[in-house]
């Protein structure tokens, strides 16, 4: 009887202190992976066919701004990652990525978002209209990552781009680059 008394004065102790180290403990710190909440649907053009919507889930890394979106072909919890998508400000891209390789690999969002298929979600449509804004000063990137059954193809990615992209001339694409650095 005293021994099982002692035991369960023990148990309470401990979990006293449990209790006591939970409620004193400080939150973790944020990791890189918080903060990707702004969600956006949109298609992408994949290896020339179309596919999607995707589901993008973005974050504001830096105020020129610069984001990232982690892209999901559903809103499942457990869906895969497919995608990445660089989305920067046409201020940083325009002046430094050669018009070759800015048609080829990067998108304008001005096109994208006037063409009708983006959707900001989640957010009222006033907050979602300041999103749609700030995007459309920008230029995107999208790094595919294709998979065969349930495992990414070994050795493989693609280049994604937007549905409606218009590769620019030299004289569109410069006279883009000193209107970007004009802001």
């Amino acid at each position: 009887m005293l021994r099982r008394f002692f035991v369960t004065l023990c148990c309470c102790f401990i979990a006293g202190l449990v209790a006591n180290a939970q409620e004193t403990k400080e939150a973790p710190k944020p990791g890189p992976a918080e903060g990707y909440n702004i969600h956006v649907l949109a298609p992408h053009l994949v290896d020339g066919k179309q596919m999607g919507p995707y589901h993008h889930y973005c974050k504001v890394v830096a105020p020129d701004p610069q984001i990232v979106c982690l892209i999901f072909e559903s809103t499942e919890p457990n869906a895969m990652l497919m995608q990445v998508e660089y989305i920067w400000a046409k201020s940083l891209t325009r002046p430094n990525v050669p018009l070759k390789t800015w048609n080829k690999y990067w998108h304008d969002h001005t096109v994208e978002i006037a063409g009708g298929r983006v959707k900001v979600l989640d957010l009222p449509d006033d907050k979602a209209k300041e999103v749609a804004d700030i995007v459309s000063k920008t230029d995107g990137y999208i790094i595919h990552i294709p998979f065969k059954g349930n495992l990414p193809e070994a050795g493989k990615v693609s280049f994604a781009q937007a549905v409606g992209h218009k590769p620019l001339t030299a004289a569109e694409y410069k006279k883009s680059a000193e209107e970007a650095a004009k802001k």
